[in-house]
């Protein structure tokens, strides 16, 4: 499971011209599941989201978590994620886990974000063709990857 994370002071998913999820001071998670996770990469990723240490303290150090600054996450599939241009201009999504296997993952670890922020995450729609705006604050952006057990 791979998660691109980004520390923002707004963001937005909008699909058709619907706002479909927001979020103000948090994380962006772009999330792309791969053929092979399975529930406990996604649990492993919500924790460590969760507890990641990427908003200032009162010294400007990066000491405190979203959860520590009880802010949210906007939560939205993208599979380009595990694309692989190791070879040619044109991506290999292979690593990709198929919509049916993606999508409940993709479910459960928005679940289990939204357990450890109490009610602050919000998603996009799986498989939607969605527009994604943010302000990207610091600018902080992070990629974390759990490979498959």
């Amino acid at each position: 499971m791979i998660a691109l994370v980004q520390r923002v002071s707004a963001a937005a998913v909008h699909v058709e011209g619907e706002l479909v999820g927001e979020v103000g001071r948090g994380l962006l998670v772009l999330l792309g599941v791969l053929e092979g996770d399975t529930r406990v990469e996604g649990e492993w990723l919500a924790d460590k989201l969760a507890r990641l240490r990427v908003f200032p303290d009162d010294d400007g150090k990066m000491n405190r978590s979203v959860q520590d600054v009880e802010g949210g996450a906007l939560v939205v599939s993208q599979f380009t994620l595990a694309g692989d241009v190791r070879k040619g201009t044109r991506p290999s999504y292979a690593r990709a886990a198929r919509p049916e296997a993606a999508e409940p993952l993709y479910q459960a670890f928005a679940s289990s974000l939204l357990d450890h922020l109490g009610g602050r995450v919000q998603t996009g729609r799986f498989g939607a063709s969605m527009q994604v705006s943010l302000v990207n604050d610091g600018p902080v952006t992070l990629w974390i990857e759990r490979e498959p057990r």
